[in-house]
Parts: structure tokens; sequence; C-alpha cells
């Protein structure tokens, strides 16, 4: 396959996997931003909601203030935000149609319905109107990863994308994991207090996985326990340790298929191996925000190095 198309399938993937993230973000800033803090701030969980998304320096650069109606239109709609869930979508097709001959029909149609359906979904202004918007997004992201899954032969096509997705899935529960442990709790609202513990049970809803905290756990939520479903355990299809493993098995599949392993191959199962020798009780200890932040590094190498070695 030409590096070009195997760069299109790839952001394919992110892209998808990104506007699914978004949309996790605002459905649960939607629920946080009802509920009362000892400040009294409404806005601080729509100013988390921007950092956590990545985009909180593009949104100050706009010159805008924080409030709900800037900040969903921001994270949504915002034509000046690339990481918006409209330029997702656009971007997705776009490098999609680029390599419309590698697409099974059934991905294609999910993909580009979806474009074709954007622009009728308008900008919604009330609450409800935007909470179906993100259950239509859901929808969406939900067609495309199933489209994919079964429809794709699993060749390098299929490979590229599922490695593009689980590295952007890895970002994100990454960034939504330290946002809470390190941004979120306002100043004055106690540790293990109610608003900590919304916020700890707002997050699992966020990637999914609160069902499976009580599965696993058994107890009430705790933020070590959330930390360890979340970085360790691979059954948690979000964790980091489970997009690691899931990112080091695309890379092996594209080396059988392409008769060599590489840079790549080599920098991911070591990551791998060092998120399989950590613990939770080690990684409190040296700091969860010092881990995350390497981690995100490693991430960001890691993709950099698949690029070098695949994409350009």
């Amino acid at each position: 396959m030409l590096s070009r198309s195997a760069d299109h399938l790839f952001w394919v993937g992110r892209y998808v996997e990104r506007a699914d993230f978004v949309v996790r973000i605002l459905e649960a800033t939607l629920r946080l931003a009802v509920v009362p803090s000892r400040e009294g701030n409404a806005d601080q969980a729509w100013r988390t909601a921007l950092d956590s998304s990545g985009a909180g320096a593009l949104f100050d650069a706009s010159g805008r203030s924080v409030s709900e109606q800037a900040a969903r239109e921001f994270l949504a709609f915002s034509t000046g935000n690339p990481s918006s869930i409209s330029n997702c979508i656009i971007a997705a097709r776009t490098n999609a149609r680029a390599v419309r001959t590698a697409l099974t029909i059934e991905l294609w149609e999910a993909i580009n319905g979806a474009w074709n359906a954007l622009e009728d979904q308008g900008q919604p202004a009330s609450r409800a109107e935007f909470g179906d918007f993100l259950s239509w997004v859901k929808s969406v992201t939900q067609s495309v990863e199933g489209a994919a899954s079964r429809s794709m032969l699993r060749n390098d096509a299929y490979w590229f994308l599922r490695l593009g997705a689980a590295l952007e899935r890895a970002d994100n529960t990454a960034r939504l994991l330290d946002v809470k442990y390190h941004l979120l709790l306002p100043e004055g609202e106690p540790v293990g207090g109610q608003l900590d513990y919304y916020q700890w049970t707002t997050l699992l809803r966020q990637v999914s996985a609160l069902t499976a905290y009580n599965w696993v756990y058994r107890d009430g939520v705790k933020p070590w326990l959330v930390a360890d479903l979340l970085v360790l355990n691979r059954q948690m299809p979000r964790s980091l340790a489970s997009c690691q493993a899931a990112i080091v098995d695309a890379l092996e599949r594209l080396a059988a298929d392409y008769g060599r392993r590489g840079p790549a191959q080599r920098l991911a199962t070591a990551r791998l191996g060092k998120l399989e020798e950590a613990s939770i009780d080690a990684i409190f200890q040296s700091g969860l925000h010092e881990f995350i932040e390497d981690f995100l590094a490693g991430n960001n190498q890691l993709g950099q190095t698949i690029t070098e070695q695949y994409l350009t």
C-alpha cells in the first residue's frame, strides 16, 4: 500500500475516534454543569471540557469568554477548532474519499452518510436538542466502527484504520484521567466529598466504564481504583493498557503483512511491557499526573515513529 493511502486510513480512524471522544466530554460536562459547587461557578465544568479536549488554548486565543453556549459551539461546530465534532466528521470523510477503493461499501456509506447528514443537524440551541445531536454523533461513530469491524478484510487497510483509532483512544483516555485528577475539583471542595465522588462517577460514565468498574471492584468509587481500571486493566477497552495492546497487535499484523518489523513495533512493544510491569500503587507514589504526562509524550513519540515508518 502507498504511504499516502496508509496515512488517509490512519487518520480516518483517528478522526472518527476523536469525534466520539468530544461527544463523551460534552455529555459528561452537561451532567457536571448542573451540580452546584461551593464556588458556585457553573462555567468551571466548561473550562475543564475545553482543557480536556486539548482545545483550551485555541479557545482562549479566539478571545471568547467561557460559557456553556460558547464552549458547546466551539467543541461541536466551530470551523476554527480542528477537533470540533463537525470538523472531525468532515476530515474523516475527506480522508475516506481519498481511499474510497480501499473501503467496503458499508464503511464508505457509514462515513459518507454522516457527512451528508451533518448539515441537516444544524446548531441546536437548547440543551435537549443539543443532547439529541450528541446522540446522533454517537450512533454515527458506532456505525462506522461496526461497519469496519464487520465488513473489512483483515488486511493492511483495516490495520491502519485500527492503529489510528487505538492511538487516538489512548491519548483521549489519558487526557480525561489527568484532567479529573489534576484540574477538575474546585478549590475549597473536599477530596472524597460529594462533588469529587460525582466527578469520578461521571468520568467512568464518560468512558462507558461504570458497569465494568462495579463488576471488577464491587466497591464504592475510589480514585485509585478508577485509575487502576483506566490505566492497567487490559479487559477495559479504553484503558491505556488495552489501547497499547491494540496498537501492538495492529503493528505486528502490519509487520507480518510487509515481512519486517521496525522501530514502531519495537517502541510499541516496549511501552506495553512498561505498562504490564507497573502497579497502581507505584504510579500514585511517583505521581499520577507525572505518569500521564510521560505516557502522552510517549504516545506522541510513537505516533511520530509510525508516521516515519509507514505514512511518509
